[in-house]
């Protein structure tokens, strides 16, 4: 088995034991009420965005994400939350390094023996998620179930969920699509974009994410027989019979929206098994992004 497979089917033990660490974490995580932006890059920026829209969803406080190297500098924040697998990110520790002694940071990371262990004023170590493979997976899912609990807004059920994810089959088909549109709302927009981006990074898949409301604006017209359009989450009314009618697959379930992230992972590596590609060192990628004289 690849790296990545023994980590996706490692999730559902991973997030129970994040659960319990955001009981103990909590003075390091932002309190309800603080203005706060969460930053990372690739999958970590997706992850922010997630969780960005959920914390200001459930009414706990403005919430902006940022890709590490776009982050508005003169903007104003009680706190600044990095995440960051590697600990070596370049971009994430030169923003840490930029806001040290002007805004109060967080950074979440699975390596406690990384620089990012100094560059933030806190540190919250998931190394029971860490990973082998390039390819992200549990890490990712991990930290959004800290975050989550963290809210007070993740229970058993997400768990279970993740398991039926990982126990059913996949929809049938979908291996041989030639593109897949993955589609969120709110807080899954951004678990809509990390999907489209695991897909292309194990599989090289043709894939795109939109908004849910958006895909109708423009996108929709690339469906057609031989492609699949993915919801995460609850669909606008209409959109799943109009995607029906271009003769492309519809995928929606009613599991939640991160454990459908783990059927993702799940296909990413089938198709990329059935294209005799390697999951856990994909094409042009490295575990960390680490900028050459910065």
């Amino acid at each position: 088995m690849s790296f990545v497979e023994i980590e996706t089917a490692s999730q559902p033990e991973c997030w129970r034991r994040a659960a319990e660490l955001a009981q103990t974490q909590a003075a390091a995580l932002p309190a309800t009420g603080e203005r706060i932006a969460v930053v990372g890059c690739g999958t970590s920026f997706y992850m922010a965005q997630a969780y960005a829209a959920l914390r200001e969803e459930s009414g706990q406080g403005e919430s902006d994400a940022f890709a590490a190297s776009e982050f508005p500098i003169g903007r104003g924040y009680d706190r600044v939350v990095a995440l960051t697998r590697s600990g070596t990110t370049t971009e994430v520790l030169e923003l840490l390094d930029r806001l040290r002694g002007v805004t109060r940071t967080v950074a979440i990371t699975a390596d406690p023996d990384t620089p990012v262990m100094t560059s933030a004023d806190e540190v919250v170590v998931l190394d029971f998620a860490d990973e082998q493979s390039v390819v992200q997976t549990r890490f990712a899912t991990t930290l959004l179930t800290l975050l989550r609990a963290h809210l007070g807004l993740h229970s058993d059920a997400v768990v279970r969920d993740a398991e039926t994810a990982l126990a059913e089959p996949l929809p049938e088909g979908l291996l041989d699509c030639t593109q897949f549109t993955f589609l969120g709302r709110g807080w899954t927009a951004g678990l809509a974009n990390e999907a489209a981006l695991k897909m292309k990074e194990a599989s090289l898949s043709w894939t795109e994410a939109y908004p849910a409301m958006e895909y109708r604006h423009g996108p929709i017209s690339i469906a057609t027989t031989g492609t699949a359009t993915w919801m995460f989450g609850t669909a606008p009314e209409g959109l799943a019979e109009q995607v029906l009618s271009t003769g492309a697959r519809w995928v929606q379930s009613g599991l939640d929206p991160l454990a459908e992230l783990v059927r993702v992972q799940r296909l990413a590596i089938a198709r990329a098994a059935a294209r005799g590609l390697d999951p856990d060192s994909p094409r042009h990628l490295t575990r960390s992004v680490v900028l050459a004289g910065a």
